[in-house]
């Protein structure tokens, strides 16, 4: 098996059982569809298999270590880029602002443009994901996630926008855009 078909065996077992937060499907959907949307802009096999492990360090209890001995160097560090220090024993919601800030910098000194593509396709999946949970509770739906205010939540969301332009050109960014201004409508940025 090459790295792409190793990284889905090993996300279905990481993230088994486990069900999305926001909508109780199965996790391990959330995977695939950032894969999906990974194959849609690069058909990278080292990127494609970061997107089916990207969750796992930072929701799985897997290392980067580990990664990094099954699937290599760069997966690994695509991995790592995505990964936040939760600040384990903190309430997530304190630490919300901080742990973002700390990401946006990690995405902002990458020079690897799979990083951005890798970055892109979570948070398009993100996005959909809060454009349906919209749909279906109104402004209510920031109740169920840590950081409730939606201008936050935009200025992180364009912030990732902004660092990923390069992309621009891509179907992919261009509906990430997209769907910032539908989700967010008129909140103003903060």
């Amino acid at each position: 098996m090459d790295v792409f078909e190793r990284a889905v065996s090993f996300a279905v077992e990481a993230h088994g059982g486990v069900l999305r937060k926001s909508d109780g499907i199965p996790y391990i959907l959330h995977p695939f569809e950032v894969a999906v949307i990974v194959g849609t802009i690069t058909p990278d096999r080292e990127v494609l298999a970061s997107a089916l492990l990207h969750d796992t360090v930072e929701d799985a209890g897997v290392t980067v270590e580990e990664i990094r001995e099954r699937f290599g160097d760069r997966v690994a560090r695509l991995v790592d880029s995505e990964t936040e220090d939760k600040r384990r024993g903190v309430p997530k919601a304190e630490t919300w602002r901080i742990r973002k800030e700390e990401s946006l910098a990690e995405l902002e000194r990458s020079d690897d443009t799979g990083v951005k593509i890798l970055w892109l396709a979570d948070k398009l999946a993100n996005m959909r994901s809060f454009f349906r949970l919209k749909e279906k509770y109104g402004p209510a739906l920031w109740d169920q996630f840590n950081q409730k205010d939606p201008i936050q939540q935009r200025w992180y969301y364009e912030s990732v926008a902004e660092l990923t332009k390069e992309l621009a050109p891509t179907a992919a960014w261009r509906e990430y855009t997209e769907l910032i201004s539908t989700v967010f409508g008129g909140e103003n940025n903060g």
